[in-house]
């Protein structure tokens, strides 16, 4: 079922789950919320970001996305924070292991895709510094205004892709050794966020095809442009795996 989309007025004065996101462009953060919403047949309510809004500032507290809100209850911005929500609101099919030793396995992991230095993060600055540098990535303008609201730093240009290739490397292996174990996911034998997370993060590198997400060219552009080391760090599997989640579980065309 397509998003449904909804203006600034309607969202605020509307009880349920509604959730500000960004328009035209696959954003990990946020296709993986809306994937969540998805696989659990929650009802909800989108409404894209508008940087010159103060309305929905005030009402969602930022003017970031993804920023989750249901009923009266604060505004949810973290990764985290959105999938316990989802949890709370449809307990199944759950997305968080029982077992602690997994459901630890799997917040940690998920941190290293979507949190802080994690793989989105780097990537995204990587995608700055090669803007910055004129060398593929994001814009220029596009780099500046990124660069400042997510903390680049030109003293550690370098070590952005450095960190993105560790982690895609890491990812690729934690598969590989699934896959021998009999496992198409990467926690035990069952579906959980982790895996959302992985195949929403993919479109940084490899964003899905045009006919199936109808996104921003620029931001595409951005997306696919790498430089060579990086390219051969994108293991197979890691798009596989994707390609996988988005044939069984995910929801296609995507709704942008």
């Amino acid at each position: 079922m397509p998003v449904n989309y909804v203006e600034v007025d309607e969202a605020i004065e509307s009880d349920g789950l509604r959730m500000m996101v960004v328009s035209n462009v696959p954003s990990p953060w946020g296709e993986a919320a809306k994937g969540i919403f998805h696989i659990k047949g929650l009802d909800w309510k989108a409404v894209r970001l508008a940087y010159d809004d103060p309305t929905l500032a005030k009402w969602a507290g930022e003017l970031s996305a993804p920023v989750a809100v249901y009923n009266d209850e604060p505004p949810r911005s973290r990764w985290s924070d959105i999938l316990l929500l989802a949890e709370r609101l449809q307990p199944e099919p759950s997305l968080i292991p029982s077992d602690p030793a997994d459901r630890a396995l799997m917040f940690g992991w998920a941190h290293e895709i979507l949190g802080e230095e994690g793989l989105g993060w780097s990537r995204r600055l990587q995608s700055v510094e090669a803007g910055l540098a004129k060398q593929g990535g994001f814009r220029k303008p596009v780099a500046q205004y990124l660069a400042g609201k997510y903390g680049y730093d030109a003293a550690k240009g370098s070590t952005y892709g450095v960190r993105t290739r560790e982690l895609l490397t890491a990812l690729a292996d934690r598969l590989k050794a699934q896959k021998a174990a009999g496992s198409a996911y990467y926690i035990g034998n069952e579906l959980s966020a982790l895996d959302i997370y992985s195949a929403t993060t993919l479109a940084l590198f490899a964003p899905l095809p045009e006919d199936i997400c109808e996104m921003n060219p620029d931001s595409r552009a951005a997306f696919v442009s790498m430089d060579d080391e990086t390219r051969a760090a994108l293991d197979p599997i890691l798009l596989e795996h994707r390609d996988r989640m988005y044939a069984d579980v995910l929801e296609t065309p995507l709704s942008l």
